[in-house]
C-alpha cells in the first residue's frame, strides 16, 4: 500500500517509519518543497520518495493529514476525492488563532477539516500520543496490556482501514464514534496523551 503525507513533521516522520517498517511505501510533502525531506527520505529508504502536497496526495491509496490544524485550508481537495483521510491534528488557538465555533463546541477541529474535503473519509487518528511514544511504544498483537489508541470518523470501513493499519504499527484500537466524538481526545481530555490500553482507554473517553 502507498500512503502519502501532508506534514511530514515528528508525528509525520514517525508514522512513515512504522508504514514503511510494516512493508509500506510512503510519499512525503512538506510546505517547504521535495528538496527539503533529502535527509528523512534518504533515512527511510528506498521505499519512501518525496513530493508536492498535491502529488502525495494523488499517489497515497490512505493519505495522512499531519499539518498544524490552522493551516487545514492549504490540504488539496481534489486528489482526495474518495480516499481514506488520516486526521493527526489538533486544534492549538495559541498556534492556530481562534476558531470560534470549536472554542463554542459547535465542531471539532476534524470535522472542520472533512468540510474541507467533502468527498474524503476522514478518520481522526494520531493525535493523542506524543511522536516519541508513537516510535516506542507499539507491541505486537495479543501483547497483554497493549497501548491502545482511539479514532472516530463517519465511514465505518475507512475506520476498518485505518484500524487494520494501527494495528500494524503495534496499537489497540477503540473506536469513539462519529467523527464528531473525536472531541473525546482531544487536549485536555482524559483520553489525551496518558498511556491506555483498551479497558482504560474506553473509560477515560466516557469521561470525555
Amino acid at each position: 500500500m502507498v500512503i502519502g503525507f501532508i506534514g511530514s513533521g515528528k508525528i509525520g516522520g514517525t508514522l512513515a517509519k512504522l508504514a514503511v517498517d510494516a512493508g509500506h511505501s510512503v510519499v512525503l510533502s512538506n510546505s517547504r518543497g521535495p528538496d527539503t525531506l533529502s535527509e528523512l527520505v534518504a533515512g527511510l529508504g528506498p521505499n519512501a520518495r518525496a513530493a508536492t502536497a498535491a502529488e502525495a496526495a494523488a499517489a497515497g491509496d490512505i493519505v495522512v493529514v499531519t499539518i498544524p490544524f490552522g493551516r487545514y485550508r492549504e490540504v488539496p481537495v481534489e486528489p482526495l476525492d474518495g480516499k481514506v483521510v488520516i486526521d493527526t491534528n489538533n486544534y492549538y488557538f495559541e498556534r492556530d488563532g481562534r476558531f470560534p465555533e470549536i472554542d463554542a463546541g459547535e465542531t471539532t477541529d476534524s470535522e472542520v477539516l472533512a468540510a474541507h474535503l467533502p468527498g474524503s473519509r476522514v478518520v481522526k487518528a494520531f493525535n493523542a500520543i506524543n511522536w516519541v511514544h508513537l516510535a516506542e511504544q507499539g507491541q505486537p498483537a495479543g501483547t497483554e496490556n497493549r497501548r491502545a489508541l482511539p479514532i472516530s470518523g463517519d465511514d465505518d470501513e475507512a475506520k476498518k482501514t485505518v484500524t487494520e493499519l494501527i494495528d500494524s504499527f503495534g496499537f489497540d484500537v477503540v473506536d469513539a464514534g462519529p467523527l464528531a466524538e473525536g472531541r473525546r481526545f482531544q487536549r485536555d481530555k482524559p483520553a489525551y496523551g496518558p498511556r491506555l490500553t483498551v479497558a482504560e482507554l474506553r473509560d477515560a473517553l466516557a469521561r470525555g
